[in-house]
């Protein structure tokens, strides 16, 4: 018997997430260093659920609040080997090839401010992330007048030249 959940998420607010899979115990140490290391003095909290032994979250961060909202995540997900890093102050886009390149890293399941519903299967062995709802669908096809402001703002935010 499987049970499908949709678990939605509270992300701080102007906070950005990013959720994965990842295989070891030792994923909060390197997704931290893989953090600070791209990014002195960033902002954020990271969790990590652990899937065998004694099953813990493990946390660390930069900020109290930022680790206690990725912990929350990471609960109330409830799925073993999933992570969560929870940041205020950047772009998931300044880390997100680092977290990538962390070797216990599996996959991301994304990189986000949007509102996100995460789709859990839950079994008597336990629960597994099946992927994310993030925002909303589409609404229209981008405009000349959308592409525009897209070129631009991405310009007046640094990100291309």
């Amino acid at each position: 018997m499987v049970n499908l959940h949709a678990v939605r998420l509270t992300i701080p607010e102007n906070g950005n997430i990013i959720l994965g899979q990842s295989h070891f115990i030792k994923t909060v140490e390197d997704v931290f260093e893989a953090i600070v290391n791209t990014v002195p003095g960033a902002k954020f909290g990271v969790a990590f659920n652990e899937a065998s032994g004694p099953c813990l979250t493990r946390s660390d961060g930069t900020d109290p609040a930022l680790r206690q909202a990725a912990v929350d995540i990471a609960t109330a997900v409830g799925a073993g080997h999933f992570f969560a890093v929870v940041m205020t102050g950047m772009f998931p886009i300044n880390v997100l090839g680092r977290i990538k390149d962390v070797p216990e890293v599996c996959n991301i399941f994304c990189a986000t401010a949007n509102p996100v519903e995460v789709l859990v299967a839950e079994t008597e062995q336990g629960r597994g992330v099946m992927g994310v709802i993030d925002g909303a669908s589409p609404k229209g096809l981008e405009s000349e007048a959308d592409r525009t402001h897209r070129h631009d703002f991405l310009r007046m935010i640094g990100y291309k030249r």
